[in-house]
């Protein structure tokens, strides 16, 4: 771009800066109260984009409604009443003078409805009437009050009327006449990064057309147009950054090509006491080809609890010191580094692999020592935690990195492994199956390969909400006769120590109670994070030997931990985890042959909870429990803004927008794949796409 292009750009669009108070029916007042919707500028007015319409078209007269069609009535409330009925139940009704013909509108179990209208209130209906009692009759119509019967301002309440993300001291009426005067006054300002051509031929209107639409639409087909375009641009620019930096590494990320002949698979594979199931088989597959290009591999391995993902891993390891080389396993817990450990050392033990683990705690003498082993290249294959990756470990020919649950580390700690001249393969896993939204935003630039079937013989967690007191003593009833058949428990609990009430939440509390109570005549223990690592350690193997029947935890089992014999877990206030949470934590039982079988305690009745706990009632799959959890927690916590900041994103949501999104990643790995990005047509919407995301996504200005 010219730098007299850059200062045209510059100058023109200046104007969007503009403080929102001084847009048209804003000022200082309202300023004030739209800045906890984070609008601080005329442009972010414009882009404060509305979530869902309410479609006032077609406002008919009374004669002239039919049935079964969706319509609408403007009329004057003349009468309100409410019924109470059987059960609790109630009945509001409201009745609108409508030029002389009378409709009514109707709410059950909606008693709040009665207060929200007066007398003589200038409303609309809107919805499919039906005939009762020869009377037209609207039932929950969506309703739009008008301040006036003047003709100007029906107009205005009539049509198709976006509805906005409001906050306390704006309604929805004065959001959209603020809407509408920074439309008409600085729209005009946008400028289209999209080329034309390219806009033309994928059939999108002009941004600045785009943005009426959506805002003032004079059909739905508008206002569908017009989102269309402004989210394909958000989540388009996004994926164009993806794909640069897919690029990037593909050019700078030199890897150490590592062959894996059929002698090399054979002798790996007589390892395992099992046969690889077909998800398996095709994992390994992919990996081998990565590993064989000299460009670093970088995938992600999602599989469901206790589908055998960690077995891959461990192939891919074995196949770089087969060919010389060094590789590391890396986990976020010392709880899980010790289980790779256990795998590790049970396929090795008579191997001559020479191996390590690296974690914080080691005594000193013993880190010198290791760490100087992996300096040389004699230790072959580390694992360990985050002590992987500190500046005093200095590997000698790494070639293959394998970071377990990536959702608890960032870009930057998958690429500390790598030099300015070469990168080790990247293998990131992970047990919790990741929903679409998730693969194609967060983990947008890695290659994916799912294993989606659990091996041979492992049974399925007969999973029950308990919610009344006697349901539960029947469930502890079933679990005693469970241990003494010589099965173990887990008893999992939110907190750790109690707060005056709930005191069945609380692990200590739980542990006490069930040692003189529930569960007297058994052996219980008690493991949580805030004990020291050999506690935990002692604890963990005293249940893993079967020297404790029960163990009451708190979520540090929720990853890793694999005892065969344990067959059954309670979950206490089951409503206060997330789903994944929830059948991570199922998936710690019925890891062996026996059948399992999970209780979830809770007496919650909020539509949220009743939604989690129901869909892991219903379902064992967790690529299905994925996509719920992202539907009913929504894109923030879908995309791990708590742990590693917001994705920006302006306008998008990647759960709701899916389709879109799968559209736009098409379009942007196609424009970077083909090249054509580079073109000069393109330069402007390169440079936005490197001013929005180039920090986040450690590009270089050049793109």
């Amino acid at each position: 771009m010219s730098d007299s292009s850059e200062a045209q750009f510059a100058a023109k669009s200046d104007r969007l800066q503009t403080p929102v108070q001084f847009v048209p029916g804003v000022g200082p007042g309202r300023a004030e109260l739209l800045l906890k919707l984070n609008i601080r500028t005329a442009e972010d007015l414009l882009f404060h984009l509305p979530h869902s319409f309410n479609d006032f078209s077609s406002v008919r007269t009374v004669p002239k409604l039919e049935a079964d069609v969706e319509q609408s009535v403007h009329g004057r409330v003349v009468d309100k009443d409410t019924r109470n009925l059987s059960k609790g139940r109630t009945l509001v009704g409201i009745l609108l003078d409508c030029d002389g013909h009378f409709v009514r509108g109707t709410w059950f179990n909606q008693p709040w409805m009665f207060s929200k209208f007066r007398d003589n209130d200038h409303v609309i209906f809107s919805g499919v009437p039906k005939r009762r009692s020869g009377r037209w009759e609207f039932g929950s119509p969506r309703t739009h009050w008008i301040t006036s019967d003047d003709d100007e301002d029906l107009s205005q309440a009539t049509g198709v009327l976006p509805r906005y993300s409001l906050t306390d001291g704006i309604s929805m009426d004065v959001m959209r006449r603020m809407v509408r005067s920074a439309v008409e006054a600085f729209a005009g300002e946008l400028i289209d990064a999209l080329p034309d051509e390219y806009r033309r031929y994928h059939k999108l209107p002009e941004l600045q057309d785009a943005m009426r639409r959506l805002h003032t639409p004079k059909s739905v087909d508008e206002f569908h147009e017009g989102r269309h375009r402004l989210i394909l641009d958000d989540l388009l620019e996004f994926q164009l950054g993806l794909a640069l930096r897919r690029r990037l590494w593909s050019h700078t990320s030199k890897a150490p090509p590592i062959a894996v002949s059929a002698m090399v698979d054979s002798r790996i594979r007589r390892l395992f006491e099992f046969r690889f199931t077909t998800g398996q088989d095709e994992a390994v597959r992919q990996i081998v080809e990565d590993l064989a290009r000299p460009q670093a591999m970088h995938r992600l391995l999602q599989a469901d609890v206790g589908a055998g993902k960690t077995a891959i891993a461990v192939y891919g390891m074995l196949a770089a010191v087969a060919a010389g080389f060094q590789t590391v396993l890396m986990a976020p817990t010392e709880v899980l580094a010790s289980q790779h450990w256990d795998l590790v050392e049970e396929l090795l033990r008579h191997s001559r692999v020479k191996r390590g683990f690296l974690i914080g705690g080691l005594p000193a003498a013993q880190k010198r020592e290791l760490l100087s082993e992996i300096a040389s290249g004699e230790c072959q294959l580390i694992v360990g935690t985050q002590a992987v990756i500190q500046a005093s470990v200095q590997f000698h020919n790494l070639a293959l990195a394998v970071i377990d649950e990536q959702h608890r580390f960032g870009v930057r700690q998958r690429a500390r492994f790598g030099t300015d001249s070469q990168s080790p393969h990247v293998l990131v896993m992970t047990a919790t199956p990741i929903p679409r939204s998730l693969c194609l935003t967060r983990f947008g630039d890695l290659d994916i390969s799912l294993i989606r079937e659990l091996p041979p013989g492992r049974q399925k967690v007969v999973t029950s909400r308990v919610d009344a007191a006697e349901n539960q003593s029947r469930a502890w009833d079933f679990l005693r006769r469970q241990l003494q058949k010589g099965r173990q428990a887990y008893v999992v609990c939110p907190r750790v120590d109690g707060e005056g009430m709930d005191d069945d939440a609380a692990a200590e509390t739980m542990h006490q109670n069930l040692s003189v109570g529930e569960l007297s005549d058994f052996r219980v223990g008690l493991l949580h994070g805030r004990m020291d690592r050999e506690q935990r350690h002692e604890i963990m193997d005293r249940y893993r030997h079967h020297e404790l029947d029960v163990l009451v935890s708190t979520t540090v089992i929720e990853v890793g931990v694999n005892v065969p014999n344990a067959t059954i877990m309670v979950i206490q206030h089951a409503e206060r985890f997330g789903l994944a949470q929830l059948h991570q934590l199922r998936g710690r039982i019925c890891r062996g042959h026996f059948q399992g079988y999970c209780f979830l305690f809770s007496n919650a009745e909020t539509p949220d909870a009743q939604a989690r706990l129901t869909a892991l009632v219903e379902s064992s799959d967790g690529f299905v429990l994925a996509e719920k959890d992202a539907e009913l927690r929504g894109p923030g916590d879908v995309l791990g803004t708590r742990q590693s900041g917001a994705l920006p994103l302006r306008v998008a949501n990647p759960v709701r927008d899916i389709k879109t999104l799968a559209e736009a990643r098409r379009m942007a790995f196609d424009l970077v794949r083909t090249g054509e990005f580079d073109g000069p047509d393109y330069a402007r919407l390169k440079q936005t796409v490197l001013d929005r995301f180039g920090d986040v996504l450690d590009l270089p200005r050049s793109g």
